[in-house]
């Protein structure tokens, strides 16, 4: 019986090259993470303590309150409510900076509209 060792997917090791990014990153900084994740329908943004391991704050064009003031809920509009609404809790529990976490994701469309927003309404990263 013979052992088959499969060679890693493209997806595999871009999310493991991701992953060790951010990793040195957290080590040596210790402000908290903003990460930012898309799908096709909707962008999801979080701050995350990675030396405590929880969420400070989120926001997502999943929330009710802004959902019903969004037309739709996967553009560079919405994404920028988020950064927005992200900032804003953010600094309602006393956190100013933080260090970006796009993931795998390029900084272009509503990744960067997100980011822009976020710097717009008072986060420095």
């Amino acid at each position: 019986m013979a052992i088959v060792i499969q060679k890693p997917t493209s997806k595999q090791r871009r999310s493991w090259r991701v992953r060790k990014v951010i990793k040195k990153a957290s080590e040596k900084n210790l402000r908290p993470r903003l990460s930012v994740h898309r799908s096709g329908q909707h962008i999801y943004a979080q701050i995350i303590d990675d030396v405590k391991g929880v969420t400070i704050a989120a926001a997502s064009t999943v929330d009710t309150d802004l959902r019903k003031s969004l037309k739709k809920t996967a553009d560079k509009a919405a994404a920028e409510a988020v950064g927005k609404l992200v900032a804003e809790r953010a600094k309602k529990v006393g956190v100013e900076s933080v260090a970006f976490d796009r993931g795998s994701y390029s900084y272009h469309g509503r990744v960067k509209a997100l980011a822009e927003a976020a710097r717009a309404a008072g986060l420095s990263f």
